[in-house]
C-alpha cells in the first residue's frame, strides 16, 4: 500500500520531497508510478479549470512546507493584511522559509520538513542558548541554532559533523561543523527559494 505522502507527490505529478532520502532514490513513488493514485494506466492528466489550478498550486506549496490548511491560510491572510510594498509572493515565501523547521531541514540535520518538525517538537535544538520546541518559531538574522546537550546522545541525527560538511544550505544559513552550530547570517532571498508553485494563483484562490 502506497504511503500517504507519496500519494501527495503523485497527485501533483512532481516531487515535493516529503519522504527525505527516499525521494532521491529509485524507490521514489513518482519515479516508479508517474501518474495520479487510483489510475491503473498511465493516463495523461486532463485540463483543469481555473479554480482547480489555483487549488492545486495552493496545495502544492502547503504540502511542500508541511503545513495544515489552517496554518497556511493564516500565513497568506497575514501577508495580504499588511499590504507591504514587497511583492506578496516574495513576502509569503520569506515567512515560510524563516520557520524553524524549514531552517533545520536546510541544515541537513533532517532529511525532510516533517522530520525536522518532529525533531524540534522533541526538543533536539536550542536557539540562542534556549530550548525551543515550536516548529513555527520565526528565525531571524543573528540567531544561533545549536543542539540541546542531550541531543548528541540521540541516534536520530547521526554524524553531525559529517552532515554539516556535506550540507548545501542557502547563503543566509552558515554551518559551523566545529561548534556544531548554525548561524543565521542573512534573510531568505527570492533567488534561492525553490518552492514549486505559482504564487499569484495562491493569492487568487484565497481572494475568492
Amino acid at each position: 500500500m502506497s504511503d500517504s505522502k507519496c500519494k501527495i507527490c503523485r497527485r501533483f505529478g512532481e516531487k515535493l520531497f516529503l519522504k527525505g532520502e527516499r525521494c532521491n532514490s529509485v524507490k521514489c513513488a513518482i519515479v516508479k508510478r508517474p501518474y495520479p493514485p487510483g489510475q491503473k494506466a498511465k493516463k495523461r492528466r486532463g485540463s483543469l479549470s481555473e479554480y482547480a489550478k489555483e487549488l492545486r498550486e495552493k496545495q502544492k506549496l502547503r504540502n511542500w512546507y508541511n503545513l495544515s490548511e489552517y496554518q497556511f491560510r493564516n500565513y497568506v491572510k497575514d501577508v495580504l493584511a499588511k499590504r507591504d510594498t514587497e511583492d506578496a509572493g516574495t513576502a509569503l515565501l520569506k515567512k515560510l522559509e524563516s520557520r524553524f523547521d524549514n531552517v533545520v531541514f536546510h541544515t541537513g540535520l533532517a532529511t525532510s520538513r516533517p522530520q525536522a518538525r518532529q525533531m524540534i517538537s522533541h526538543g533536539f535544538f536550542m536557539i540562542n542558548g534556549r530550548k525551543v520546541n515550536i516548529p513555527s518559531y520565526v528565525i531571524k538574522k543573528g540567531d544561533k541554532v545549536g543542539l540541546h546537550p542531550k541531543t548528541s546522545k540521540k541516534s536520530a541525527i547521526g554524524d553531525i559533523a559529517k552532515i554539516f560538511k556535506n550540507a548545501k544550505p542557502p547563503s543566509w544559513i552558515k554551518l559551523d561543523d566545529k561548534k556544531m552550530e548554525v548561524d543565521i547570517i542573512g534573510q531568505p532571498s527570492l533567488e534561492e527559494m525553490t518552492a514549486p508553485a505559482e504564487m499569484s494563483s495562491i493569492f487568487e484562490y484565497y481572494s475568492k
